[in-house]
């Protein structure tokens, strides 16, 4: 596994501590896939925890994958063992919703709140999202909503919230989330990189509402070639 303490710990500089009482809420998306965004996402999730007061949240955006909680469970040598799940909302807001809406026993509708979990990592002060894929019916979906409530209503619970989303040629997940992050920060492939892509995403970012505070390359040459140098903080 590579090392990315150092550079993660140099972005964490670049973009700033968090905002007084609130948590800095960052997230990771990449125009392309297979750039390597939720290595990325987790490795400054991890930086960022060791040296939090309250804790880190890492949230997978990507619903149906659960890539970061698969991974951290195999990994449980390298990142430690998962604690049990928790409600990961500390309201009944939630950023997706779930549809048709399912109801209990009694008839009432099951609240979105309940399709996600919590667990912590280790014995940092790290936690990790899980959307509960096995508690959807035939027939139901989960769409990513372009509201502020669930961000909002974490912030004073964490120093970050770290948002890992699905790459911008596969998802507009990122749309929805970008105008409420504080630092929305580009995956790109330094070898397989697509100039007008990255444009796109950038301005993407922009038009809703976002800010962009500049990108990441992975397998990248010493120096970024000049159009990236001129999009970093």
């Amino acid at each position: 596994m590579v090392d990315l303490a150092s550079e993660m710990a140099t972005l964490a500089g670049r973009l700033g501590p968090p905002p007084g009482a609130l948590a800095r809420a960052v997230m990771f998306v990449a125009p392309e896939q297979r750039t390597g965004t939720s290595t990325i996402a987790l490795a400054f999730a991890q930086e960022v925890a060791a040296r939090a007061r309250k804790g880190v949240w890492l949230v997978e955006l990507d619903l149906m994958k659960g890539q970061l909680h698969d991974h951290i469970l195999q990994e449980r040598e390298t990142y430690g063992r998962l604690g049990e799940a928790v409600r990961a909302s500390p309201s009944d807001a939630m950023f997706f919703t779930v549809t048709p809406k399912s109801r209990d026993a009694a008839g009432q509708p099951w609240p979105d709140v309940r399709y996600l979990a919590a667990h912590s990592v280790g014995r940092s002060k790290l936690w990790v999202t899980r959307f509960r894929r096995e508690a959807l019916r035939p027939g139901q979906t989960a769409q990513i909503l372009c509201e502020p409530d669930y961000w909002a209503s974490l912030r004073p619970h964490a120093d970050y919230i770290v948002v890992d989303a699905p790459a911008a040629a596969r998802s507009e997940a990122f749309r929805a989330v970008a105008p409420f992050m504080d630092a929305n920060v580009l995956v790109v492939s330094a070898q397989e990189r697509s100039d007008q892509a990255v444009r796109a995403v950038r301005d993407d970012i922009a038009s809703v509402g976002g800010r962009c505070a500049g990108l990441v390359l992975t397998r990248a040459p010493a120096e970024p070639p000049g159009f990236l140098r001129k999009m970093l903080p």
